[in-house]
């Protein structure tokens, strides 16, 4: 029998029990919340197999003699310490649809807020004024998504049903249709000029660590908006605050932040035209994220490629 630890948020880890009960009980699931860890290591750890987890625990190789694959809870790994873990040892980011439909229900959601002016009408409404601005149409509002991933493919796709113009970015570019793409440090500077709303969805590494910076709201055209759902440090939030200041961007709706949770006497908070979320934009679903889990553990174990297994030289 197989052993997978579970290390992340114990009541969908419950979930995730259940679940595994009922439909693959030739696999033993155990939480780490139900580990009495007083002693030092229990002996259960020798007969690890799997590890999933949203931060792993340290020392891997010496804690885990047989662990064969390290699988993130979520969408991204830039949370994990890549050189710290076993340079033989897979990592695997969760690919599944219902993480992938929560995403893409976001940013549709913030899309079409920023479209129709929401934040604006917000403002006016608590300061009692009844003001009515042009609307654009849609196929004159121009989308450009940054990480074109399954998240970002998704996320264009659906975009594109409402008439959006729309432009995708990301380092090596990739074709999707009905979409013009952008690829690498080169083409940057013009995808932006052609993102009425800028869109984040790229994974955190060290190239795109600070990324949403002055540099780059000056490049966008003056009174964009910005979607940030990719990893708080992709943006500086001084940068942001001045831009919006300045009226260079309008508005921006914000899932995530660094640090999380938002400081109390972040500027932030009270900023007119930002909308914060406490990162809740996409999240797995017990169901689907364990029917991805076990396809990914069919295919290790027949030595077939695991479905988001990231290249540890790039971080994702």
């Amino acid at each position: 029998m197989k052993t997978i630890l579970y290390k992340s948020d114990p009541k969908r880890g419950k979930l995730w029990q259940d679940i595994f009960a009922d439909i693959a009980p030739d696999y033993r699931f155990i939480q780490w919340t139900d580990l009495d860890l007083s002693q030092g290591d229990p002996a259960i750890f020798a007969e690890v197999d799997y590890l999933v987890a949203w931060m792993p625990p340290e020392n891997l190789a010496q804690r885990f003699p047989r662990l064969n694959v390290l699988f993130s809870i979520g969408a991204g790994v830039d949370q994990f310490d890549l050189s710290q873990l076993p340079a033989e040892l897979p990592v695997v980011r969760m690919v599944e649809p219902g993480l992938t439909q929560g995403m893409v229900e976001y940013v549709t959601f913030a899309a079409l807020a920023l479209h129709r002016d929401m934040p604006l009408y917000l403002k006016q409404q608590r300061e009692h004024q009844w003001k009515v601005h042009p609307v654009a149409s849609a196929a004159k509002r121009r989308i450009g998504v940054m990480g074109l991933g399954e998240l970002g493919e998704a996320t264009l796709n659906t975009l594109q049903s409402f008439g959006f113009e729309c432009h995708g970015w990301s380092r090596s570019g990739k074709a999707i249709a009905g979409v013009t793409g952008w690829a690498g440090a080169d083409q940057l500077p013009e995808f932006l000029a052609h993102s009425d709303i800028l869109v984040c969805l790229l994974p955190l590494t060290d190239e795109t660590r600070g990324m949403l910076n002055a540099a780059l709201f000056a490049q966008l055209p003056n009174g964009a908006a910005l979607i940030q759902t990719g990893r708080g440090p992709h943006l500086v939030a001084a940068d942001l605050l001045a831009a919006l200041e300045s009226g260079q961007l309008r508005a921006a709706v914000l899932d995530v932040t660094d640090p999380e949770p938002l400081p109390v006497d972040s500027a932030l908070w009270e900023h007119p035209a930002v909308w914060l979320t406490p990162h809740i934009a996409s999240q797995t679903q017990p169901n689907t994220a364990v029917n991805a889990l076990l396809a990914n553990l069919q295919r290790f174990e027949t030595q077939q490629p695991m479905i988001g297994e990231i290249d540890k030289t790039k971080g994702y």
